[in-house]
């Protein structure tokens, strides 16, 4: 992906400003940097091209923005540190949980050899899907449908990122996370009580996991059900 040479300086600025926040924050998250292929990878994917229109000079503020629907595109620190941790190889499957705008999900398909995307707004599936068409992702699926169950038949995944707070960690995404997979999801049920967990399984399906960081995500639409409630 070639990004817009327009927006070059604002690009290289935002990449600064992720630097001084991997640092400042590595006491919480066990990295004080990204790594080359992430860091890379931010720089190729034109955040202008998934911001609403009109909001483009927005697009490399290090902040969420509204994309519509009650949803957001999250804050690039966020964007990068998720997807950090998850610390991607060319032959992995991906699964994410809420596509959002679909910039993401392009930052995924730029490190994975897969990325399966599940979205439950048809609305913003449709929209990512064209415009990630456009800007020439091949290795991306979408689908509308309730995220929390994944995508099974798909799995076993590599690594599984949600972009929204759940209550609870949904356990078929536990299910489908393959063994010596990793998973990082924002639980918490309120604005201000939040965490950034990182899930691990370990070769024989033992599952641990730490807290990372303070986060606002807004929150996952599901059914109690779907995360083990009645």
């Amino acid at each position: 992906m070639t990004p817009n040479s327009d927006y070059r300086v604002e690009r290289e600025q935002l990449l600064r400003e992720i630097d001084r926040e991997m640092t400042a924050t590595t006491g919480y998250t066990g990295r004080d940097r990204l790594r080359p292929a992430v860091r890379a990878a931010l720089a190729r994917v034109p955040r202008e091209a998934f911001v609403p229109e009109g909001m483009e000079e927005l697009a490399y503020a290090n902040h969420p923005l509204s994309i519509g629907h009650g949803q957001t595109i999250s804050q690039p620190y966020i964007v990068a540190l998720m997807t950090e941790v998850l610390d991607l190889g060319p032959e992995d499957t991906v699964l994410e949980v809420g596509t959002g705008s679909g910039y993401q999900c392009a930052v995924l398909a730029e490190l994975a050899r897969e990325v399966y995307s599940v979205e439950v707004i048809p609305e913003l599936v449709e929209a990512a899907r064209e415009r990630l068409d456009r800007l020439g992702y091949r290795n991306i699926r979408t689908r509308c449908a309730d995220g929390a169950l994944g995508w099974p038949d798909k799995a076993p995944f590599d690594a599984i990122i949600v972009t929204a707070a759940a209550r609870a960690i949904p356990p078929a995404l536990v299910e489908q996370l393959a063994p010596g997979g990793r998973m990082i999801i924002p639980v918490g049920v309120s604005w201000l009580g939040q965490d950034l967990v990182l899930l691990t399984k370990d070769a024989d399906g033992g599952v641990h996991s730490r807290d990372l960081l303070a986060v606002a995500f807004v929150p996952l639409v599901t059914s109690d059900r779907n995360l083990g409630g009645g």
